[in-house]
């Protein structure tokens, strides 16, 4: 009898949890409109992109409990064909987060991707919301846990920025550039908010960094804020590529359609690194995982996690695959 070949998730994470294989690119839309605008370009692109269904900056005054109803409307609806929209609610602070959570969650807590957390001040108050949506999930009776989605872009989350990586469900920590500079009363320009000033201001290498740093410490995605430049793909381009490979960031935000194809490819591998990748993997599996000599070199399970992140991470963002790798580790 032919024995089973192991999948790398089995065998290359003993004793720490792997990084979620999101979509690298998490698109904000705030209206109907917006969102279908998305979900109908998810279908033409496939699912490399998260749809972000925003009912924090989204909603008008007064008309909350509508726009939130649209929303759990939309996660539900048959075009939203991958099961990838998710929703950032009012921050904890606001009088209408916990409707939010009764409405979208409550109403689609089978479909819904993802709850997106803003302005949280510490550990513990994303934790008291965090159980609150997990219990409206179960009260909905869904038979799994929400992901959880954390703003940091005040002090106070920055300072509990490993607290809040190792509280349950959380899988995304994001970066609020806009809000968090705003937070320091003008000791940080209005011009680091932007490039080259957002990769280069002390304060925001050091916030950037030890989000970065906590978040995959504990198996979590680190995702970079938006660029404000909505139509020069040149500088939306340099952003993403600066963001993920100077700082580590897996995802980055759009907030125009425009946006979401230039992170998407400048967050993809690099062909060589994937040609690599195909190649090492199938032989590692084939020695059990066990070290093996590829081309004059020694590979073993650490440079095997390294090659399958670069393989998951082509698969997420829609890179080609050899067609024996695509049934060998994505069949399932």
């Amino acid at each position: 009898m032919t024995k089973p070949m192991l999948h790398p998730d089995e065998v290359l994470f003993a004793g720490h949890r792997p990084i979620p294989n999101l979509s690298v690119c998490e698109h904000f839309a705030g209206s109907r409109k917006l969102i279908d605008k998305a979900m109908q370009l998810q279908a033409e692109l496939g699912p490399v992109f998260d749809v972000t269904c925003d009912c924090e900056d989204g909603a008008k005054v007064g008309e909350e409990r509508e726009h939130a109803s649209m929303v759990s409307e939309a996660i539900n609806s048959p075009r939203n064909l991958f099961g990838k929209l998710g929703v950032r609610i009012h921050d904890p602070s606001h009088p209408l987060w916990r409707q939010d959570v009764d409405l979208v969650v409550g109403a689609a807590a089978e479909r819904i991707a993802y709850v997106t957390i803003p302005k949280a001040t510490g550990s513990e108050q994303a934790r008291t919301v965090i159980d609150y949506i997990q219990a409206v999930a179960a009260s909905a009776g869904a038979a799994r846990s929400i992901p959880i989605h954390v703003l940091i872009e005040t002090h106070g989350a920055l300072e509990e920025v490993t607290a809040i990586a190792r509280l349950p469900h959380v899988e995304v920590l994001d970066f609020g550039q806009m809000d968090f500079v705003s937070d320091h009363a003008g000791a940080i320009p209005a011009s680091a908010m932007k490039s080259p000033g957002q990769f280069e201001h002390p304060l925001l290498v050091r916030a950037k960094a030890n989000l970065v740093a906590a978040a995959l410490a504990h198996g979590i995605v680190p995702a970079h804020n938006v660029c404000m430049n909505l139509s020069d793909e040149a500088v939306i381009t340099s952003d993403a590529r600066r963001a993920h490979v100077e700082f580590g960031f897996q995802r980055m935000w759009s907030i125009h359609p425009f946006q979401i194809e230039p992170i998407v490819a400048a967050m993809r591998p690099a062909n060589e690194e994937l040609v690599r990748a195909e190649q090492i993997l199938p032989a590692a599996q084939e020695a059990d995982w066990g070290p093996i000599r590829f081309d004059g070199e020694l590979h073993d399970r650490a440079t095997y996690r390294y090659f399958w992140s670069i393989l998951r991470k082509a698969h997420a963002t829609g890179m080609p695959l050899d067609a024996g790798i695509e049934q060998r580790f994505f069949a399932a």
